[in-house]
């Protein structure tokens, strides 16, 4: 397969060339051992061309060991392979970014730039690697992957993030060709139409397990539910950002909590995986009503988010906040402050969602005012396990390798006990279960390892849907699913492996086969004559081997059938 755009490697044997890398692994050597922002750094040395890829600065710096003219140095190495815990959840994330385009947004806190999508800047990681690839899909997605299969990831299992602000919002037209293109780069074809790159890489050598973009409540309308599935999306990033009307207000976000709410009952009936965005230390909020305001995600029965990405506001120049910060009429929480608010924030969460981040990757050059510290969820973790205290999240309770080694075993199934759990919960319009497979035993640690563990770590789970009643046609305009349970998701831990490879893990060990049946046990005895999964095209395969069939935007099973 050939990889328009992907990054070559070093010419080391050009003299510019060889004194650019030494110069760089040079700088990059002299940070302090704390230190894992290198983005600036990588900026500060330009390539001939635009910024030096990890992949292509890790593979230089082998051949010069190889060679013996550049010391062997394992901080430097994990620096540029990156964080060995990238794969440990099963999956490979490959992150693409939109073109700029215009957003429906007036935010107090949004940066634009002319080079960045909107809310997004030029200095970013991800930022950085679209703008060398042009904003081209099939050169970013083919670029990633090559990236990861350098750094020695599996990339059999794809979970595709489309970032770049409000999807609903670009063009359609885009959003056909761009997502058409992303799909051709993972099944090293190119396909007439969005439909047959789909069908296509059922079968591809580099599946889709997860389809992934992000948009704003108030474009989540029933026509957009029906949109999102026929491209193949599984999960939807929502900009909630507050749920106080009047913090939503004051940052000019043009949407309200009741659109969050309708939004979120949207996508949970129709199967998606919902992650909210929330954002502390907005213009107007203070450190009480911050808490007050995360504590709404889960009692008010129609939120409840199934995954959560915190992003502390960034006060940044060039923006109407940082208009208000000169006034004197807006300050960013100390460090600290932020800290004990976290510690505070991580105590509420249920075993049923998953925290993502806790703070965005602007690179600390960016922020004008307020912390700037990449490792923020490092230094609370730390700071919980002074105080002995344990988040109960999914990120914080998943069986993964540990540090050290990133294709690490997961726990010997012999050194192990496995117990199941039926979390319950009820949301305004569904009764949710959370099945999910505690391991007890010898458990490797997570890569947080001066952290307070749970006593049972999470070796896989299920998201049960049982509606309270038939899904009307004016909110989810899919007959397919009017009267089915919903499975939203499955996920079996452990590092990511190529497809039918078995390991010692708890990966193939037929944890997600079992947790299928109890599902479809549970929505029989609710009275329910179907079940449905929302399967990425990647997955659709192994549904059928289970009993699904294919309906038109969902796989089916018969819940009457043997």
């Amino acid at each position: 397969m050939t990889k328009r755009g992907v990054p070559q490697p070093l010419n080391l044997e050009h003299p510019e060339t060889y004194a650019q890398v030494l110069a760089l692994l040079d700088a990059l050597r002299a940070l302090p051992e704390e230190t894992t922002d290198i983005a600036a750094l990588l900026r500060a040395h330009p390539s001939p061309t635009g910024t030096y890829a990890k992949s292509q600065l890790l593979g230089a710096y082998r051949v010069l060991v190889e060679h013996g003219d550049y010391p062997h140095d394992p901080l430097l190495e994990r620096r540029l392979r990156g964080r060995p815990v990238r794969t440990v959840s099963g999956v490979a994330p490959v992150a693409v970014l939109t073109a700029p385009y215009a957003c429906p947004g007036e935010c107090l806190f949004c940066p634009h730039q002319d080079a960045a999508p909107k809310s997004y800047l030029d200095g970013e990681p991800g930022v950085l690697r679209a703008i060398q690839y042009g904003y081209d899909p099939f050169a970013q997605t083919a670029g990633r992957i090559e990236s990861l299969e350098a750094l020695g990831h599996a990339t059999d299992k794809i979970e595709l993030l489309i970032l770049g602000g409000t999807w609903s919002y670009y063009p359609p037209d885009y959003q056909e060709t761009f997502l058409r293109r992303c799909f051709d780069a993972l099944n090293g074809s190119e396909a007439p139409t969005l439909a047959e790159a789909l069908l296509r890489n059922e079968t591809a050598s580099h599946r889709n397990v997860g389809l992934v973009i992000e948009t704003r409540p108030d474009w989540v309308t029933p026509e957009e539910i029906a949109r999102l599935r026929r491209q193949g999306v599984t999960k939807v990033q929502l900009g909630v950002q507050s749920n106080d009307d009047r913090i939503l207000a004051l940052n000019k976000r043009g949407h309200t909590s009741s659109d969050t709410r309708r939004a979120i009952r949207r996508l949970r009936l129709a199967g998606f995986k919902i992650v909210a965005h929330w954002m502390p230390n907005l213009y107007g909020a203070t450190l009480e009503s911050d808490l007050s305001d995360f504590a709404r995600f889960w009692s008010d029965s129609a939120l409840h988010p199934d995954e959560l990405k915190i992003y502390p506001c960034a006060l940044l120049e060039g923006t109407e906040l940082y208009d208000l910060w000169q006034a004197g009429q807006y300050a960013a929480y100390t460090e600290e402050a932020l800290i004990e608010l976290l510690i505070q924030v991580k105590q509420l969460i249920p075993p049923y969602s998953r925290v993502n981040r806790l703070m965005r990757d602007i690179p600390a050059d960016y922020i004008v005012e307020g912390t700037t510290k990449s490792n923020l969820r490092q230094i609370v973790q730390q700071r919980m396990a002074e105080r002995r205290l344990a988040c109960q999240c999914i990120r914080c309770r998943e069986v993964r390798a540990t540090s050290n080694n990133s294709q690490a075993a997961s726990p010997k199934p012999q050194a192990v006990s496995l117990r199941l759990e039926d979390v319950v919960y009820t949301t305004d319009a569904t009764e949710e279960h959370f099945l999910q497979f505690l391991m007890d035993g010898d458990l490797a640690l997570s890569d947080f390892s001066t952290t307070l563990l749970p006593t049972s770590r999470l070796a896989g789970f299920l998201r049960l849907s049982l509606p309270h009643a038939p899904r009307a046609e004016a909110e989810i305009p899919i007959p397919e699913i009017r009267e089915a349970a919903m499975i939203r998701e499955v996920h079996v831990y452990g590092p990511a492996q190529t497809l039918g490879e078995r390991d010692e893990g708890v990966q193939h060990r037929g944890l997600g086969t079992q947790l299928l049946e109890m599902a479809a046990d549970l929505a029989r005895k609710a009275g329910f004559r179907e079940l449905a999964v929302i399967a990425a095209v990647g997955t659709r395969e192994y549904y059928r081997e289970r009993g699904f069939t294919r309906g038109e935007l969902y796989l089916i099973r018969d819940l009457r059938a043997n």
